[in-house]
């Protein structure tokens, strides 16, 4: 028999410790393997759902382009590769090239037309046969065909395109009954919602991806009106002109573009809003093209400096750079130095939103816009205009006092300044339209060159006041240093009349 000693308290202890420890864990383990994964680590209930009842809406957008191919001899396109002697790609090479030639053979012939296909996908949105998709999937098509989820392919026509937000709309003879979905509202949107990707980039029927909204409002300088929605749903080749749905199976976006150095989806997809999309269908539908409001001006951001000069805080809206002579701000008394900061209701944080607005309002519509004029709120009422692609407009010729007969110069703010005359107007082709005060030199040390300010500007205000000569500056700065101001909102303008406005600092 072995004798054993007895265990001290502090070991029982211990032990003790251990075993209710071990007993924990067997029934936490036991636990986990009868209940069901946490909902948000397997996705909401609902895809399958949604997918089931819109994925016959979503359908192949197929096309395809004949390119005329030209060349001959030695040119472009035209000459066979050369390859070292002997190799044994010689002859293949060879007649792969006689065989894309006309009756010229090797020698000079014309290279014949070739026909390129290109996929993408889209979506119904009236059983009628209107379907939506991207312009960049049919642009320069010969043909457009739809491919329906069960295969069916069917000829289509271009009702219209908007360049501008990358969508169109088409048309087709239904040959039997067609499911469409419905847009919803891309507004309501909460960063974290569940959406769902669907499209047919290879007519094999329809794909369906899964993510949320990572981003709302997002702007990648691809055109003038973006408000993107981001997601990481995978959207991949081919997925282009697809919908993009809520939990409800509405339409909430379309799926136009993704970042990616490889092709495939790394989780920056982003999707046109349905919001703008419903408005540019609609017209497209019903005028064939796109018509939008045009307020008629120039607008730059309203920098923290020109917010401080126009004590203005905090910094938002649009500042109104210039104000064309046709257009209906005019008429309306919206003037260069207004900063829009609500137009028909809605708020204008950056120029982007005026923009955007501006061109979703209905043409002839009358509206009010609040503008920051002085550092005083008005309210104006404005008719807009139809923004035609082909005109740009020129901002307004501002009138002002005619520059003193006799030159005035000053040093100011590290410019060179001097009242404008025939000599130096033409030295800086400076039109005549154009009043002001010409900067003649820059200190490279100063704000003004930091503002990218240079020889041949023109000087039109000064904290929105007129200026004609260069003792006018002047005497504004001084006043301005008096007041305890610490920058200065300077309207210039280059020899063309185009307008902007720069703030410089007064130390």
């Amino acid at each position: 028999m072995i004798a054993t000693a007895a265990p001290s308290p502090c070991a029982r202890h211990a032990r003790r410790t251990v075993l209710s420890s071990f007993l924990a864990v067997l029934l936490l383990g036991a636990t986990a393997a009868v209940s069901p994964r946490p909902a948000l680590a397997r996705g909401p209930d609902g895809i399958a759902d949604v997918a089931e009842k819109v994925i016959d809406a979503v359908v192949n957008i197929s096309t395809s382009q004949t390119i005329e191919a030209k060349g001959g001899g030695e040119g472009r396109g035209g000459a066979v590769p050369q390859l070292p002697p002997g190799s044994p790609f010689e002859e293949f090479f060879e007649d792969f090239f006689k065989n894309r030639r006309g009756p010229g053979g090797k020698g000079g012939g014309e290279l014949q037309p070739r026909k390129t296909n290109s996929l993408g996908s889209g979506f119904i949105v009236d059983t009628s046969g209107i379907v939506v998709t991207n312009n960049h999937v049919i642009a320069d098509a010969d043909e457009i065909n739809v491919i329906m989820n069960d295969g069916t392919k069917i000829k289509a026509e271009i009702v219209g395109v908007d360049k501008k937000t990358d969508l169109a709309v088409l048309k087709f003879k239904a040959p039997k009954e067609l499911v469409a979905v419905k847009f919803g509202d891309s507004d309501k949107l909460r960063l974290g919602d569940w959406v769902i990707a669907i499209g047919n980039p290879f007519s094999l029927g329809g794909t369906v991806t899964a993510g949320i909204v990572s981003a709302k409002n997002r702007d990648i300088s691809s055109g003038p009106y973006d408000s993107y929605i981001q997601t990481d749903a995978a959207i991949n080749r081919g997925n282009s002109g697809g919908p993009l749905f809520n939990l409800d199976g509405e339409v909430i976006g379309v799926n136009t573009l993704i970042i990616s150095p490889s092709g495939g989806s790394i989780g920056l997809g982003f999707a046109v809003p349905s919001k703008t999309v419903a408005g540019v269908v609609d017209q497209l539908r019903q005028f064939g093209e796109l018509r939008r409001g045009w307020l008629g001006v120039r607008i730059q951001p309203v920098t923290d400096e020109i917010a401080d000069s126009l004590s203005i805080k905090p910094a938002r809206g649009a500042l109104i750079a210039g104000v064309d002579d046709k257009g209906p701000a005019k008429p309306a008394g919206i003037e260069p130095g207004d900063v829009v900061v609500k137009f028909d209701g809605k708020d204008i944080k950056e120029p982007k939103d005026l923009s955007r607005i501006v061109a979703d309002t209905a043409v002839g519509k009358e509206v009010e816009v609040i503008v920051i004029r002085k550092g005083e709120e008005q309210t104006l009422k404005v008719t807009l205009g139809r923004l035609e692609d082909t005109d740009k407009a020129q901002p307004a010729a501002i009138k002002k006092d005619e520059p003193a007969d006799k030159p005035v110069t000053q040093k100011a703010l590290g410019l060179d300044l001097a009242s404008l005359s025939k000599d130096l107007r033409s030295k800086y082709k400076i039109k005549d339209s154009v009043k002001g005060v010409i900067v003649t030199g820059v200190d490279a040390s100063s704000d003004a060159a930091d503002k990218h300010l240079s020889a041949g500007d023109v000087i039109v205000e000064v904290a929105q006041e007129a200026v004609a000569n260069a003792a006018d500056i002047k005497k504004r700065i001084d006043t301005l240093k008096k007041d305890g101001k610490k920058t200065v909102l300077l309207l210039v303008a280059n020899g063309d009349g185009e307008l902007r406005f720069v703030a410089l600092a007064l130390q």
